[in-house]
């Protein structure tokens, strides 16, 4: 009977050590995805604004004003992303 007690112990451990390993798993690959995709945006944002200005260059400050919005709205979602990853690491 001990065991068998001591074996359902374990099995609860590994169940423990594997749901902590799943969450920093998800936790990496969530970290990783958003930093790939805010870089990956900001950087088509950045290609499209340049585009823009050499096609009309009397419209450079208004482009470049969306560009720094977008920009900003881009990387605030990489940051919450980030913030949410990090609280699944935490949580468990």
């Amino acid at each position: 009977m001990v065991h068998m007690l001591l074996q359902v112990q374990d099995a609860q451990t590994a169940i423990d050590v594997a749901k902590s390993t799943n969450a920093l798993l998800g936790a990496g690959i969530g970290l990783g995805l958003a930093a790939i995709g805010a870089g990956i945006g900001v950087g088509l944002i950045g290609s499209r604004a340049t585009e823009a200005i050499a096609r009309q260059p009397q419209a450079a400050g208004q482009i470049q004003g969306a560009m720094i919005l977008t920009a900003a709205l881009v990387e605030g979602v990489a940051l919450v992303a980030c913030v949410f990853a990090l609280l699944f690491k935490l949580i468990k």
